[in-house]
């Protein structure tokens, strides 16, 4: 099984995780948060980016045996996708977060037929409601979903939450205590650091940032 803990460390050596307690970020939502994730960081780096591609498709290939497809998230989910596609040699579609304006009007972007099996590829997971949106596009379209995989997660309770609601099995490279505990070590964060990080995490949208 893949190593949370190194993979955190790869998204910390390509800068594609910041760490803010003290000056918080403001996420599109309103939210304040003491952390900003952008794996698209990650593909600028032909070592890193191979390592987690290769991680990613360690997990499909160990969770989801019967993957008939891989499906990316648009847009940061659609690189991933399909790299993994390419590596496991498995046919590949992704999703628009609405239907295409002109042409065909294309939600799902490639070839599929009702009734595959479709492993959902995202970047990063926060609520989980734009993951749970695409999973209902695929299955309008008369696809099983399977699963989902994603590079990182904040792991929020109500994320949790919807994907057992939706019996969506949901595995993740690495996650938000993971990386925590390692930038602690690197000494990038105090303990007391740490222990507001996870607060937040536990109430973000009531979360004001420290006292």
């Amino acid at each position: 099984m893949t190593d949370a803990t190194l993979v955190a460390g790869k998204l910390l050596q390509a800068n594609a995780v910041k760490l803010s307690p003290d000056q918080p970020f403001t996420w599109a939502s309103g939210w304040k948060s003491p952390i900003y994730c952008d794996n698209r960081k990650v593909l600028s780096f032909p070592y890193i980016r191979d390592y987690i591609k290769s991680e990613m498709c360690n997990v499909i290939f160990e969770k989801f045996p019967d993957a008939e497809k891989l499906a990316g998230v648009a847009t940061a989910g659609i690189a991933w996708g399909a790299m993994a596609a390419d590596q496991l040699k498995l046919p590949y579609i992704y999703v628009r977060p609405k239907p295409k304006e002109h042409g065909l009007g294309n939600q799902i972007e490639g070839a599929y037929e009702a009734g595959q099996k479709v492993v959902v590829v995202e970047d990063l997971v926060s609520t989980g409601k734009s993951s749970m949106q695409v999973v209902e596009v695929l299955k309008a379209a008369g696809l099983e979903v399977v699963g989902m995989v994603s590079i990182f997660t904040y792991g929020f309770p109500v994320a949790t939450e919807t994907f057992e609601a939706a019996s969506l099995a949901y595995y993740s490279l690495t996650d938000y205590p993971s990386l925590l505990t390692l930038a602690v070590q690197k000494g990038m964060i105090t303990g007391e650091q740490q222990e507001l990080l996870m607060q937040w995490r536990e109430d973000p949208g009531g979360w004001q940032g420290p006292k």
